[in-house]
């Protein structure tokens, strides 16, 4: 029986990454980064139940290592999270014509940052480091290097069509 809370979190997952990080506070980052991986995000209830389960540790402190790293993301991602890189080279070359076309064509408006449907979400970082292939784009760890508008909305819509066809 997994044990649960009213947001309806499964702790036993949280409960075999702590085990397997065998409950040391010098693992706090790995730990933050399963549990990310596990839930797309790091709900505050976990980063609590995270916090008063490691000897030394508190709730702020694992809260405030979250929000310190730009890597952890309190809000919930999408299944295919894109990341568009608006280095300087990438900037240069239409990271922006990208990234616009990527808002148009998921909807994201007014400040969202994930679609309805939990799909996709959309970041901008400031290097990927991948300046030789300006613009880039990530999805999901894959690159995609020299982006263009019309480029990035083939990506997307091949990305629907395999999810609609359950691949």
């Amino acid at each position: 029986m997994s044990q649960q809370t009213q947001a309806g979190i499964d702790y036993s997952k949280v409960d075999e990454i702590l085990a397997a990080y065998e409950y040391k506070k010098s693992n706090l980052i790995a730990i933050l980064q399963k549990v990310q991986e596990v839930f797309r995000y790091l709900p505050l209830d976990i980063m609590t139940y995270i916090g008063t389960k490691i000897e030394g540790l508190s709730p702020a402190t694992v809260y405030g290592v979250a929000t310190f790293y730009a890597q952890f993301s309190l809000q919930p991602k999408g299944k295919y999270e894109i990341k568009v890189c608006d280095g300087t080279a990438c900037h240069v070359r239409g990271s922006m014509p990208v990234l616009n076309a990527i808002k148009q064509c998921l909807n994201l408006t007014d400040g969202k940052f994930t679609t309805e449907d939990s799909l996709f979400s959309l970041e901008t970082v400031s290097c990927l480091g991948a300046c030789g292939l300006a613009p880039v784009v990530v999805v999901n760890g894959k690159v995609y290097p020299q982006m263009t508008a019309d480029a990035i909305k083939i990506v997307i819509e091949t990305i629907m069509k395999e999810e609609k066809e359950g691949n």
